[in-house]
């Protein structure tokens, strides 16, 4: 077969949402599938100081920040931050919509501390939702607003109770930033998202890589869980959801993948026939 170019999303595709690292199957089919010659990369909303203790696993490259960063073989192959005045314009908006947030940088996550305080006392069962829980408890680069340095920011979480104003926030900013929500609640409970800006999305880090690397699109794969996944998802030749992602993921996925913690990846990896046995 042609060789593949596979992109994997992280929190609740690679890793079990929760949870810090790959099970054992899955770090397998990674290794088994580079051995049989296809390159594999992650597809991350993460930044890239969150990358660090996953690469060890062995991967070709990242798209990093949603698309905001890119890299391939070691090489930077896209770095595109936002400028300040619309990280400032961003902030601005999003309190008067009534949101908390944070701000995510390369060398790591900057926030409020009624960001990290509503992030702990959320209910969402999301993968997003729970790796920033997890980031707020563990050391995963995540540091006071205090500490905040000017470093360029590539993208920016929110969250806020549901009496904040988001089709506010959607009419102010809709124009600079795609409003990806990973979750609405019941009342009494959150909403929480990502402002991504529009000029980049996994989707473009996908062509990115395939321009460097002359391969066609139609060469490539790509899993996914969350609403951040979709642009790679429409992108990729074959786009596979978990079987535990958004609903409105599973309608466009040509695939669905049982949970990497049941083996999905590997058992996938072996039905697309990237792997043997």
């Amino acid at each position: 077969m042609e060789k593949k170019l596979i992109f994997l999303d992280i929190d609740g595709t690679l890793v079990a949402p929760g949870r810090k690292e790959p099970p054992e199957s899955a770090v397998r089919a990674i290794r088994k599938a580079r051995e049989n010659g296809h390159r594999v990369f992650l597809c991350t909303g993460r930044n890239y100081a969150m990358l660090e203790p996953l690469l060890v696993y062995g991967f070709d490259g990242v798209v990093a920040s949603a698309g905001g960063y890119v890299r391939c073989g070691g090489k930077t192959l896209y770095d595109m931050p936002m400028p300040d005045g619309t990280r400032d314009r961003a902030v601005q908006a999003l309190e008067k919509a009534g949101f908390a947030w944070a701000i995510e940088c390369l060398n790591g996550v900057y926030g409020t501390e009624e960001n990290f305080a509503l992030m702990a006392e959320s209910r969402d069962k999301g993968s997003e939702a729970r790796r920033w829980r997890e980031a707020v408890k563990s050391d995963l680069k995540f540091c006071s607003i205090d500490e905040y340095d000017g470093a360029p920011v590539y993208k920016i979480m929110f969250i806020g109770r549901s009496g904040a104003d988001l089709a506010g926030l959607e009419r102010e900013l809709g124009g600079e930033f795609f409003v990806c929500l990973q979750s609405i609640f019941a009342k009494g409970d959150h909403i929480h998202g990502e402002l991504i800006n529009r000029a980049f999305d996994k989707g473009a880090g996908v062509r990115r890589i395939c321009e460097y690397l002359n391969v066609p699109v139609a060469d490539t794969v790509g899993f996914g869980d969350s609403m951040n996944d979709l642009a790679m998802l429409e992108t990729v030749g074959v786009g596979v959801c978990m079987e535990d992602g958004e609903e409105a993921l599973k309608k466009i996925s040509d695939l669905v993948c049982s949970p990497v913690e049941e083996d999905g990846i590997y058992q996938m990896f072996h039905l697309l026939g990237l792997i043997e046995g």
